[in-house]
């Protein structure tokens, strides 16, 4: 008697809509699938936050500084023998000084461009009578060019250095400021005008949020007996920080 061998034929499905049905009751991984499906969306969705969160903080964090700088400049200077304050370029460099401790946080140095104006309606020596004008301005910043420099008027280097006529600033009878909005110092007294222009970087690249410019302007009268003749510049002569430089 001769016996035939049995060969073991590998078990394979008769139907191939029994393993249609075996993946269809599977939930193994069906939360990890959820998550991965949900998790682009969530993430867009939390940065996105984060974005709006610090554009917001750095609005605020600029207004202040502005305001800061204004009211910084309308109470500095020394008191001279005439019972005058005397406004010198080493308050302004010390007034500066601070919006870099402020600003370092967010680079407002490199980012920004920052001009402080003195608008003035005080009649001087060589006027006929008191006239609105910007009789000197000082910078800060590195950023340069139509968004960024003085918006609302310039002046030369020179101007505010001696109580001369040919430094006596620009005219300015409309005041300084938007179109509505603008600002015009007091009879015999003046205004510090502070605008800030600052280069806004999303933290995560610009598939989110374009970059943006930020715009803040902030005024303080000038709060003590000023002497607006010019700023002084004693011994040892301070480093005057003209807007004919672009320094962080």
């Amino acid at each position: 008697m001769h016996l035939i061998p049995q060969i073991a034929w590998p078990r394979v499905m008769s139907r191939p809509r029994n393993l249609i049905a075996h993946l269809r009751q599977d939930r193994n991984g069906l939360a990890m699938l959820e998550f991965g499906l949900a998790m682009p969306v969530v993430l867009a969705l939390g940065l996105y936050g984060v974005e709006t969160a610090n554009l917001a903080l750095i609005n605020l964090r600029v207004s202040q500084i502005a305001l800061n700088l204004a009211d910084n400049a309308g109470r500095v200077g020394t008191t001279s023998a005439l019972n005058t304050q005397q406004l010198r370029e080493v308050d302004i460099n010390d007034i500066l000084q601070a919006v870099r401790y402020q600003g370092s946080g967010i680079g407002l140095g490199t980012k920004a461009r920052i001009t402080l104006s003195s608008l003035e309606n005080v009649q001087q020596s060589y006027d006929t009578a008191p006239v609105q004008r910007i009789h000197w301005q000082r910078c800060l910043g590195m950023k340069s060019g139509t968004n960024y420099d003085s918006s609302y008027g310039t002046t030369t280097t020179a101007a505010g250095t001696t109580a001369t006529s040919t430094n006596a600033g620009t005219a300015a009878a409309t005041g300084m400021g938007d179109t509505n909005a603008k600002v015009n110092a007091p009879a015999g007294s003046g205004v510090m005008f502070v605008e800030i222009n600052y280069y806004y970087t999303p933290l995560s690249g610009t598939w989110l949020m374009s970059p943006a410019r930020i715009h803040y302007v902030a005024s303080f009268i000038v709060r003590d007996n000023r002497d607006f003749s010019q700023i002084f510049n004693p011994t040892p002569a301070a480093t005057r920080a003209t807007c004919n430089l672009y320094a962080s």
